[in-house]
Order: structure tokens, then sequence, then C-alpha cells
């Protein structure tokens, strides 16, 4: 195919990009650029359908590469990039998220988007470039989708939305809406605020929707030039005879084991009596093993559908869930404080059968983490992660490091809780939050909000709020316009519902949220009342949170380490380090203190008792004190020189006694009046230009005899 350029104009920013240059063995590949920021988007379908898969196998990569930075980075030793980073995988999750609903869930080949940065320029976020260029690139592919769909990001700043923010733009603003869809429906949330008012974020969704109009509406038209046939899937089918037979069975036990007692245990109780019904009923010497594991999946699959078809119908008809809860009802809650002993704090939040274990821990700042990214390096003092064991789906697997999925809930999570964290400069303190999920039955991650939330008000860090979560679901009629919005979604409302949205906040407003569809999308008028919905949960759930603990606590754990901050001189921090960090190591050594020191010379000392922590700052003080005209120090003469002497007045610090200030008379030689070693009691006379201390014993003394 020949090389094509296409440009449109998004907001201020034009968005370029070349078809069919590179990456040619591909299905589709897009070149895209914003400024300086260049992104590439390949997209792969295999050619034959993997064996097995009970799943559409769709997985998006978005590279970092340093080099688009112009950096290199790593240890000393190795200098290629790793894996990938957090930031990198929730970029990843993020494109999955808008581009997965408008597959076929039918398809079983495995589908690889890789979008991978070339160029970054400091300024446009390659993120929402790879999202409509992966969106491009399907369009125009040969690969079955249903496509195609946008992506923005909208900030809001002194009351005005702004679209696709840069960097600095982004650190002012009250809000961050990453949103995606196509038209008038939107598929995809993502939402960082500060207490943000629902009315917001809503205002802000329906100000990015003509520009998604507008963006697809282009992709649409590159799509008809390029003029790609789709390739045509067949799906094989069962028999409607088959089909017949597993419904007939179904009906039997369907309605009782989605309506009735545990859900998840009887659904599945019902998928071993369906897979005991066909081996009973089909193995024969006419079918081998691999046409009864083929039957066997396929009877499944119309499980799975008859499930999804009668969870809809019983709420659409009769508001009838699974669990027998109305639809805007929270399960139980519990809420428990000093859970563990020795943390510095601890709690646990239980909605019905999902159980979250928060665990807060205070440390220094040297205790921060150090990140490098593609985008920027630096330190993080606040930081929450997330465990979700296989015991809590009652599960077993091998325990291995996070996975894509931990990492999206405990950052979900953690950008949740972060607008209420204290600043550093109020609360010198690195903060390390873990959720232990337990149990999981829905939401383990708005769980986690609460959990945490609650930890740390009883591990004493001064929280501007709580902060509470809840799940939303949706089941949408056939007709697209009758739905009902589900409160604390769980087990197969989870599973079998048209949306899953998130939403984490305070009394105040939103703090977090994030949204899913298994549909094409949503309008703004489901989103509102889903909104709302969830705001009222939420308060529900804070209120309930208040009863086992209601404010931050006024003092630390007695086992957590203290932080004392002090401000020098900057110019005064070699005198507190030393030579090779002589000085500082020694105070170190001698008071069992941890010292971080930045820039601007504001000290941070931590210590395991008051004591150590009193001797260090003494210590420093002395060190870093400054001279003034009119003070008197006892100082040791280290120096005699023809026309005065040097006196050491403070540690680092020499000052002369000019040989017409050793007395009160006319003076010949300087070591008639001091001799080296000999302590003397001076006064600042002045401090030259340059910083020289002038002294004068004749001075003191008249001031002492005086």
């Amino acid at each position: 195919m020949q090389l094509k350029k296409f440009a449109l104009q998004v907001g201020k920013k034009e968005l370029k990009i070349e078809i069919s240059r590179l990456a040619e063995r591909t299905n589709a590949s897009i070149l895209a650029r914003m400024g300086e920021t260049v992104v590439l988007v390949t997209c792969v379908m295999a050619k034959k359908a993997r064996e097995g898969y009970d799943f559409m196998p769709l997985s998006v990569d978005f590279e970092e590469k340093f080099y688009a930075a112009g950096k290199i980075k790593g240890s000393r030793f190795v200098k290629r990039e790793g894996r990938p980073s957090d930031e990198a995988i929730l970029t990843g999750r993020l494109i999955d998220r808008a581009l997965r609903p408008l597959f076929d869930q039918r398809i079983r080949q495995e589908i690889q988007i890789v979008a991978t940065v070339l160029s970054f320029d400091n300024e446009n976020d390659p993120d929402i470039i790879a999202l409509i260029a992966a969106s491009l690139a399907l369009s125009i592919s040969d690969i079955p989708w249903s496509g195609p769909v946008a992506g923005l990001r909208i900030g809001m700043i002194d009351n005005e939305l702004i679209l696709n923010p840069d960097y600095s733009q982004r650190e002012k603003s009250d809000f961050e809406v990453i949103v995606a869809g196509a038209e008038d429906k939107i598929n995809m949330l993502e939402i960082k605020g500060k207490e943000t008012p629902e009315e917001k974020i809503l205002e802000a969704i329906s100000f990015a929707q003509p520009y998604l109009k507008e963006i697809t509406a282009w992709q649409k038209e590159l799509q008809k030039e390029i003029n790609e046939p789709k390739m045509e899937l067949s799906f094989e089918g069962p028999s409607p005879e088959f089909v017949a037979e597993i419904k007939s069975f179904l009906n039997e036990h369907l309605e009782k084991a989605i309506f009735t007692g545990s859900q998840v245990n009887k659904l599945s109780g019902l998928k071993e009596e369906l897979v005991y019904h066909l081996k009973a009923n089909f193995s024969n010497e006419k079918i081998n093993s691999e046409e009864l594991k083929k039957l066997i999946q396929q009877a499944e699959r119309i499980l799975d559908e008859e499930i999804d078809r009668s969870i809809h119908e019983n709420i659409l008809k009769s508001d009838k869930r699974p669990d027998g809860r109305n639809l805007d009802e929270v399960r139980e809650l519990i809420c428990q404080v000093d859970i563990l002993p020795r943390t510095h704090g601890s709690a646990l939040f239980v909605r019905g059968t999902t159980q979250a274990l928060a665990i807060t821990t205070l440390g220094g700042p040297g205790d921060e983490q150090l990140f490098e990214t593609m985008e920027s390096e630096g330190k993080k003092h606040f930081m929450l992660h997330y465990n979700f064991p296989p015991f809590s789906v009652g599960e077993t697997k091998p325990l291995r490091g996070p996975g894509r999925r931990e990492i999206g809930h405990g950052a979900l999570a953690e950008k949740s809780i972060e607008p209420m964290i204290p600043q550093k400069e109020n609360f010198p303190y690195t903060i390390r939050l873990v959720s232990e999920i337990l149990a999981s039955n829905g939401s383990s991650s708005m769980a986690s909000v609460c959990a945490s939330s609650m930890s740390l008000m009883a591990a004493g860090v001064p929280m501007k709020e709580p902060v509470a979560g809840i799940a939303m679901g949706l089941i949408l009629g056939e007709n697209k316009s009758t739905y009902k919005i589900l409160t604390d979604i769980q087990g197969p409302e989870d599973h079998h519902g048209d949306m899953d949205l998130k939403v984490a906040g305070t009394n105040n407003g939103i703090t977090g949220a994030q949204m899913d569809v298994k549909i094409e999308g949503l309008n703004i008028e489901i989103l509102s009342a889903a909104f709302k919905q969830a705001k009222k949960a939420r308060l529900e759930i804070l209120s309930k949170m208040k009863e086992a603990i209601d404010k931050p606590r006024p003092d630390l754990s007695p086992f957590a380490p203290r932080v004392y901050t002090l401000q020098i001189n900057p110019e005064k921090i070699r005198d507190v380090i030393g030579a090779g960090g002589k000085i500082i190591n020694k105070i170190i050594d001698e008071t069992g203190v941890e010292i971080d020191i930045e820039d601007s010379g504001l000290i941070f000392i931590t210590a395991p008792d008051k004591e150590s922590s009193e001797k260090a700052i003494s210590w420093i003080e002395i060190l870093t004190r400054e001279a003034k005209p009119g003070e008197i120090f006892q100082g040791k003469v280290i120096r005699i020189l023809d026309f005065g002497a040097m006196v050491e007045i403070l540690p680092e610090q020499t000052g002369l006694i000019h040989i017409s200030e050793l007395a009160p008379y006319r003076v010949n030689k300087v070591s008639d009046v001091v001799k080296i070693g000999d302590t003397v009691t001076v006064k600042v006379k002045n401090i030259d230009e340059l910083g020289r201390i002038n002294l004068s014993l004749k001075d003191a003394q008249a001031d002492k005899n005086s």
C-alpha cells in the first residue's frame, strides 16, 4: 500500500497520521504524532484460533522507550528497557478497556496491539495519541471490529474546561477525565478528582462528546478511503437440537441457582451438574474425548448465555436481583480498626462477602520510592499496594508478583485516596498502604479504598476527609432505552451486567472513578443516573465508616518512627555533611537517627525516640549556627598570625582577632596575649562582605567588666 498521510485538528493541536510505511507485516500499522510526540501502533491477529480459550484473547501493550525522551536509564550494568512500568501497564489497560467492547466476543484468535512511543516532547501525552491510533489501525485493518472510537483528556482550570491539557496544565487542573467513545456513546472513563462534584464530571463528559464524534467520523472517512475488507470469521455453533436439550436441562435448575443462597457456589454446582449430564448422555463409542470436550465448551457457553438472559429479564421486569436486594441497596457493612497490634495502623472493611484488610506503615523520607519512566523521574512519599491472593476467590494458583489487574486496582485505589493525603511539608512521613483482599465477591478495589481510609486515620495520618468507594452496575434492555442501575454489584451481576462503574470520593465530591462497559457505550442520561445513585451509596458507606473511626487520631502509633524537620541555610549543607560525609555519618552513628537533606536546606530527621532526635537536632543546630555581630562566644585559639589570632567559635567557623582588638592597650606581639589552645571569650565585631568574621577580645572583656 502506498504511503498516505492525513491530519485532523483536535482543539488547538493537530493530530497527524501516516498509514502503511512501517511494520508492513502487520494487519495494520499507524504512525501518529501530535507535536513532537510520535507513537507507532500495530495490530496483528493470529491466523488460527487457540484451542481451549473461553474468552476473546486481546492484549494491548504500551511500550515506553527511554530513547524517545533522549534518556539513558537503568542500572550501571543493564541499560535496556526491562518490564513495563506501572504507568505503561495502566496505559495499556486504558486502551484495552476502550477497544475490547467493540470486538465480537466469540473471537478466539489472539489479537495483539502494540503502541510504541518513538519520540516524546514532554508536552503531549502519548496515551491519547496511542488510543486514537489503535482505533484507526483496527478500523483500516481486515480484523473484524465494530469501531472506531476516540479518546480525549479533559481538565478544568479556573472553571474553564480544557481539551487535552499539557503536563503543566494538568498539575493546575481541578480534575482530570479521560473519556472514550463514539458518537453519543461513552464506553470508557478514567477520572481523577479533588473532591469534584458529579455535575462537573458530567459537564466534562458532555464537553468531550462533540470532539469524540468529530474524531470517529474522521476515522470512518479514512476507513472508506483505505477500503480494506474485513475478514470473514465463521463460528461453529451447536446444533439447534443440542441447544434445546441444554436449555431443557437448565430450565429445571437455573432460576434456583441464580436467585437463592450463594450464587457463586450454586452456579458452580450447576456447571458441574451440566458437565456430568453431558458425560452421562454423550460418552459413547460414537464420540471421542475431543468431541466431548467441544460439546462441554458449547454447553458452558449456552449456560453463560442463559444466566445472562435470566438476570436481564428478572431485573428489567421485576427489579429482582440474584441476592434479593433492592436496586439501590448496599450489602451489609462491617468496619473495624486496630485489627493488628504492632502495625502503625490497620482496618478491616467488609461488604457482603468482600473483605479488605488495609495496613498503614509510616517511614521517613529515606523510605520514599524512587521512580524513573520515559516521562519523568522522582520520588513518591505515598503509595498503595493491592494484593489479590487466589484464596480470596476460593482458587489455587502459584503465588507470583502482582499482575496487570492488581496494578490497575491498586492504582485506582491510590489515586482515589491521594488527594486527601497531607502534603509532605506538613506531614513529612513516607506512607505505604497495603490492601490485602481476603475474600472477593464484587469490587475489591472500592473495598480497598474504604479500608485504606480507615487504616490511615487509625495510624494518625491527618487526612483531609475520609474516602469511600462503591461499584455500580447496569442492566440494559434490548431496545437500549430501558435500563436499571444497580448499587454494589457482586457475583453474577458483575459478570453478566453491562457496566462496571467504580466511584470513590468524600462527602464533598469525587476523588477517583473508573468505568468499563460490555456494550458499545452509554449515553449521558444513564451516566448521570449512575453517578447520582453512586453518591447516595457512598454517603451511606462513609456514615458507617465513621462509626468505627470518625477522624484521624491525634497521635501516631507508639511503634511508628518520628520525623522532625529543621530548616537551615542551603549554604550550610556542606557543614552538616562534612568532607566525604564524615560529619553526617558521625551524627547518624552516635544518635541512631536517619537524616535526609533537600537542596532547599530542609532537613528531615527520622528517629526511633525523642531523645535521639533532640541530640541530632542540637548537633545540627550547632553546626549550622551563623554568628551575628554583637554575639559573645567561647572560642579556641587555633592559629597565631603576625597581625592577630584565629579563633574557632563554632564547628567549622573561625574568626580573626586583629592584634588591635586583643587588649585595650598597644600589643607588640600576639603571643604575649594569647597562645594556641587558649580558650578565650570573644565578641563578634562585624562580618565583612566575603563572610569573614572579625572578633574582639577587648570588647568582650569590657562588656564583662561593665
